[in-house]
């Protein structure tokens, strides 16, 4: 969609000119913030953030974050094209919506991921569960929230106080659940899920308000397409590295695909308390995984699209990919190649636009097949890897570690005589979230938990403290653990850039 300099899309929160090599080189506002994104060193600190395994657990090159992003953005880049040079109902649709710029796209995919503290979900979960119960944080913390806050206060590109000042609609697209915490509802992602802090919120309605006629708690268009990108990235190049891993049993997978087909209608009559109490049962997870999305998402789910995607996921992954073990032969790296790339083709080709999506979709969505196929293929890892004992016990040792290192941070800054001398990156964020929050009480005291002075700067420490544990690595966050319990020879290595 053709874009001019007054196009609100455009506007940054301050005015900026492009400079002279930019204006030559003819370089539009949102190839600026792609470059922005990409220089940062939060975007490069993906490259040492787990995705699922970590690649030290795993002993062998899996993706990261970084590549995971790299990926959504090829994803993405490829249906915003598509979608901006029809000329068709759904090209119109998108228009008026706001448009699907690919540039757009781009910067979203690259950036939606910055907010992923170490150790992949894991660590999210228990930088949340710490930052509510240690600090008095009622908003917790979640990683799509973290991602718009390094976006807009974290990272800094030349100003202080505006973050890399990206264009309002990169900031709308990276806001994938556009609600602060609790007022999901019954919307895609419910109430755990949110994109802003209450400190973020004015930024990010600014940003939204660019966007007239997209309604309140929905995604841009532009949003939706590197939503729809990160699921279909996530749902094979995961499956890609346990297949690498030799982690997924054939056996195993096809006794519960094959047991689902043949013993339907005693499932379909089971109780699901009795199907929730042996889930190692083969057949009652395929089952209960059915009845979530028919209870979540009734306006799509259906039982014959379901059962298909299951026969088309058995067939292509159990029968054909997995039932030749991967052995690193350049055969074995052309079949896994030739399958990721049909079924990203196949997906990719499933898009459709909805100027009145559901409230648990989005504007550009999957169709129903490829909906439900989508679904089929994360239950793979989902039941198959997540679910590992060896997996937990690894993850409880890093849950371990964010623990030590929040505890430790919070004794040193309440350290009167030490604190001067904690890490300088961590003092700064400690102020600017004080500085957020005194802002706060005075836009919306309603949304601040704190009544005196004291009980704002506790919550500010809190949250600069979980901020600066959030943007570690996770090779970072091990030598940090090992630094604070003294367990290190290798000390001006281990601490440097901390």
């Amino acid at each position: 969609m053709p874009q001019d300099a007054l196009d609100p899309r455009q506007e940054r929160r301050l005015p900026e000119a492009l400079n002279e090599f930019q204006q030559a080189e003819g370089h539009p506002q949102f190839r600026v913030d792609v470059e922005r994104i990409r220089f940062s060193p939060f975007y490069s600190r993906l490259s040492a953030v787990t995705q699922v395994i970590s690649q030290a657990g795993a002993g062998l090159a899996v993706h990261n974050r970084l590549t995971h992003s790299v990926k959504v953005a090829a994803v993405a880049r490829a249906i915003a094209t598509h979608l901006s040079t029809r000329d068709d109902e759904a090209s119109r649709v998108v228009a008026e919506l706001g448009g699907a710029h690919p540039v757009v796209v781009q910067a979203a995919a690259a950036a939606h991921d910055l907010g992923h503290p170490p150790f992949g979900h894991l660590g999210e979960q228990t930088l949340d569960r710490l930052a509510r119960s240690r600090f008095g944080l009622s908003e917790g913390f979640e990683g799509n929230a973290q991602t718009y806050r390094i976006l807009t206060r974290l990272d800094e590109h030349d100003r202080p106080g505006v973050g890399l000042n990206l264009t309002a609609a990169v900031r709308a697209a990276v806001l994938k659940y556009p609600w602060r915490r609790g007022e999901g509802g019954a919307r895609r992602g419910g109430a755990s899920k949110f994109s802003y802090y209450a400190v973020d919120e004015r930024d990010a309605r600014q940003a939204l308000s660019a966007y007239p006629l997209i309604e309140r708690g929905q995604q841009s268009v532009e949003c939706s397409i590197m939503d729809i990108s990160d699921d279909i990235a996530y749902s094979l190049h995961d499956l890609d590295d346990f297949y690498r891993a030799g982690l997924l049993n054939p056996a195993t997978l096809s006794a519960e695909f094959r047991t689902w087909r043949r013993g339907l209608a005693q499932l379909r009559a089971a109780d699901e308390q009795t199907l929730a109490a042996d889930t190692r049962t083969p057949g009652h997870s395929l089952e209960l995984l059915w009845r979530r999305l028919q209870s979540k998402d009734a306006w799509i789910a259906d039982p014959d699209a379901f059962s298909e995607a299951v026969a088309k996921v058995s067939s292509a992954v159990i029968d054909e990919l997995v039932a030749e073990p991967f052995d690193g032969s350049l055969a074995s790296e052309r079949g896994l190649a030739r399958f990721t790339t049909a079924w990203i083709a196949r997906l990719q080709s499933s898009i459709e636009v909805h100027r009145h999506p559901d409230v648990r979709s989005g504007h550009v969505a999957l169709n129903r097949q490829s909906w439900h196929e989508v679904a089929v293929l994360k239950f793979l890892h989902e039941r198959f890897i997540l679910e590992r004992p060896d997996l937990a016990v690894y993850q409880r040792g890093q849950a371990s570690v964010l623990e030590r290192l929040v505890g430790g941070f919070a004794a040193w800054l309440d350290d009167p005589r030490d604190a001067r001398r904690a890490p300088r990156r961590l003092i700064d964020l400690v102020e600017l979230a004080t500085d957020d929050y005194r802002r706060l009480r005075t836009d919306a005291p309603e949304r601040v938990e704190a009544r005196t002075d004291t009980d704002l700067e506790s919550l500010a420490r809190g949250r600069g403290i979980i901020d600066y544990v959030a943007s570690l690595t996770d090779t970072q966050a091990l030598s940090l653990d090992a630094l604070l319990a003294g367990r290190t020879e290798r000390l001006w290595d281990a601490g440097q850039g901390l």
